[in-house]
């Protein structure tokens, strides 16, 4: 008997199981091949423009994402980093091989976690007082495990099925088997599944690559680790490189649209609309005649290239004559064509802010299994999926909930949880409303405390955190006793307003002009604070009215977060609701007054007479 099982050893049953058993519970991860654990199954990549926030966010709750990713990395890049500190996104290069030997060192010796071989096909439950209660699972082989909470992070193997033309082969990726029977399991619970679709593209023979025709793009020379407990990255740095499609290219795939599955309507699943395969972009960018594609390197020892931009499911013979007509890939030899991908999924309405369903107790579903695209999403969501996990097999009442304010993954689990998803859903900076406050920079500063309360942070992490939480105490103090007048900061070397005010460091640091650089040159015992320390402060320095602004808008916020919507409420009683809305909010559910004002559809008018109700009963 364990306490948590988790189900796929994909990007989210990594995290769920190492945060279920860093929180003490005895764990059993159960995936298909411990070979293929922590297996980077589409581009070998890590971070970016969202997703790099969720990656600190899960290594500020000492996840394992971050750290894989350092030890990994052959090439980092900060992206948008001419731009305000709310919307950069680190990005890392990954060496596949290097990703997959570090995950499976680090699960393979996880204090309070085991790892088997096995495919579940099926789950066992009872009805507890007319409630379903999930209690075990069956592998195919028959093989049967029971736990007080499981985790489902089953990522595309669920019914999978894979399109290359016409052809469709049965299987969770490229020579994995599929999970046949577990959607049955899933439908006999009561729980809603739908079918989505994702891709990747084909795999090239980096020899054979005329790399003299296509654009060089070189990484950060000043690397940024992912993980806040790694100091430097030792992996070596390596260039990836630059095409794009032409008109010729465009041709060939306009004229083989009819053998399309995307549009042939083979494919039933609906693909993520900011991934689209390259024949989806033909369709939705029609005015274009040029897409980029990034020639990103597998491996150090590794001379497979994965061309990000031309993800498809055209047939094999198509594939070839469009990428031969790329330049600097005219002569390449195809390692692997592309191919689409469908599989089932929960719909996430099914689920509490948890993770946990809420027709079925003790049931978590985390990653591609409820809607999302992404390695990142996957991990954050498995992360907090096996935190709760943990939790419920504890018995003690206790829940991790994250909200809008809180970070980049309570943005996501509220989306997901109030609207649902019509389309895989992937992160972007845009979606979070407090987004200047829910920086990368400051990750740990928002969630480890929140984290050590709960449990789920070792000692290790608790003490790198303590010592920085120190040193910005420290280095902020410093700052209150240091500055001056005008007339004496001028003859410093500092011009400010001549009003007659007394400026301090936090002050001075406002202005564009002036540096944490230029204020120890003048004050030296403002040397050698710790640069993690100095970039923090000099961003709330510079952004202090906004930060002053998203504060007191998180405040309003958080008043209609913690009023509590009864579980049993019965909307049809509520006067002045649509019939509509009604249908909106019993299939939906929220949890608190804020989350029903986010449900697609509900108005201002709607909140205000759900208010009132509760309210009055």
């Amino acid at each position: 008997m364990f306490d948590v099982i988790v189900v796929g050893g994909g990007h989210a049953g990594c995290e769920a199981a190492t945060a279920a058993a860093r929180m003490g519970a005895k764990t059993l991860l159960l995936t298909h091949k411990i070979e293929t654990l922590g297996e980077m199954s589409c581009n070998p990549a890590i971070g970016g423009l969202g997703k790099g926030h969720l990656v600190r966010e899960i290594d500020a709750l000492d996840g394992v994402i971050g750290r894989i990713a350092d030890q990994a990395g052959i090439q980092f890049r900060m992206l948008n980093s001419s731009k305000g500190p709310a919307v950069q996104g680190l990005r890392t290069q990954a060496d596949r091989k290097l990703y997959r030997e570090a995950m499976q060192r680090e699960l393979l010796h996880y204090q309070n976690l085991t790892v088997e071989a096995g495919a579940v096909e099926k789950l066992f439950y009872e009805e507890i007082d007319g409630k379903k209660e999930v209690t075990g699972v069956e592998t195919s082989e028959g093989k049967q495990h029971f736990a007080k909470a499981i985790v489902l992070t089953c990522g595309t193997f669920l019914h999978g099925l894979m399109h290359v033309g016409p052809k469709k082969t049965v299987g969770g990726r490229v020579g994995e088997i599929s999970c046949e029977h577990l959607t049955e399991s899933l439908v006999e619970l009561g729980l809603r599944v739908g079918r989505l679709k994702t891709g990747t593209p084909a795999r090239l023979d980096g020899k054979t690559i005329d790399y003299t025709k296509v654009e060089k793009q070189f990484g950060d020379s000043d690397i940024e680790p992912f993980s806040y407990m790694d100091k430097e990255i030792t992996v070596p740095q390596i260039a990836c490189y630059i095409t794009a499609t032409n008109t010729k290219t465009h041709e060939i795939i306009r004229a083989n649209m009819d053998r399309a599955p995307l549009f042939s309507g083979q494919i039933k699943g609906i693909g993520p609309r900011y991934c689209p395969s390259i024949e989806d972009k033909l369709v939705k960018f029609a005015d274009r005649d040029s897409h980029h594609v990034f020639l990103e390197p597998e491996g150090l020892d590794d001379d497979t290239v994965y061309p990000n931009g031309i993800s498809t499911s055209l047939p094999e013979d198509v594939q070839d004559a469009m990428i031969h007509s790329i330049k600097g890939l005219e002569n390449v030899r195809i390692i692997r064509p592309g191919y689409a991908i469908e599989y089932d999924y929960v719909d996430p309405l099914e689920m509490r802010r948890t993770l946990e369903t809420k027709k079925v107790s003790r049931l978590f579903i985390a990653g591609q299994l409820n809607g999302t695209t992404g390695y990142e999403e996957a991990a954050a969501l498995g992360l907090l999926a096996g935190i709760n996990a943990a939790l419920r097999a504890e018995d003690k009442g206790r829940e991790f909930v994250l909200d809008r304010a809180d970070a980049y993954l309570g943005v996501m689990i509220d989306d997901l949880t109030t609207k649902g998803v019509d389309e895989p859903y992937r992160m972007f900076t845009s979606r979070a409303e407090y987004r200047l406050l829910l920086r990368s920079d400051n990750a740990d500063m928002r969630l480890t405390e929140k984290g050590i309360e709960i449990g789920c942070v070792r000692a290790e992490r608790q003490k790198a955190f303590e010592e920085k939480k120190q040193a910005l105490a420290e280095a902020k103090e410093k700052l209150l006793h240091i500055g001056g007048t005008p007339r004496e900061l001028e003859k410093l070397g500092f011009i400010v307003n001549k009003d007659g005010s007394h400026r301090n460091g936090f002050d001075l640091l406002a202005y564009e002009e002036i540096t944490w650089e230029k204020l120890e040159q003048v004050w030296p015992e403002l040397q050698n604070t710790r640069s993690d320390v100095v970039e923090q402060i000099e961003i709330e320095s510079k952004y202090k009215g906004y930060l002053q602004r998203q504060e007191a808008d998180i405040i309003a916020f958080r008043k209609d977060e913690s009023f509590k919507i009864p579980v049993d409420i019965d909307y049809k009683k509520i006067g002045g609701l649509s019939n509509e809305i009604v249908m909106k909010l019993t299939k939906a559910k929220p949890e608190t007054l804020g989350a029903a004002s986010r449900v697609s559809g509900v108005t201002p008018a709607a909140v205000t007479a759900i208010l009132g109700y509760c309210k009055k009963n």
